[in-house]
């Protein structure tokens, strides 16, 4: 169910969704720790990456996101957000580099 950018599932939902999928029980306890840590709400992009820590593939994580109410454009544009992510932290390892000169 959606209204505006919140989508809710339940606890029992997200296990059937991710068992379906081949995720191990220890994955799945330590993503809805991580949610319960947040006070069970979680930015998309951090769910996406709690999803790929439990070993998800992308095509696997764009269903989850379907189940949970996103459609297409959205989801593009989550997983383009988690891309822009990933490259900046990789640009952040680069800069965080000693340099030396001699």
């Amino acid at each position: 169910m959606a209204s505006a950018n919140t989508f809710t599932i339940s606890r029992i939902e997200i296990r059937r969704v991710l068992l379906a999928l081949k995720v191990s029980e220890k994955s799945i306890e330590g993503l809805i720790a991580a949610m319960e840590k947040s006070h069970r709400h979680i930015n998309v992009v951090s769910f996406v990456s709690l999803l790929e820590k439990a070993g998800l593939e992308r095509d696997d994580i764009v269903n989850v996101l379907r189940r949970l109410g996103m459609d297409d454009v959205m989801i593009n544009g989550v997983m383009g957000m988690v891309d822009e992510k990933r490259i900046t932290s990789e640009i952040g390892r680069v800069y965080e580099a000693d340099v030396v000169f001699g």
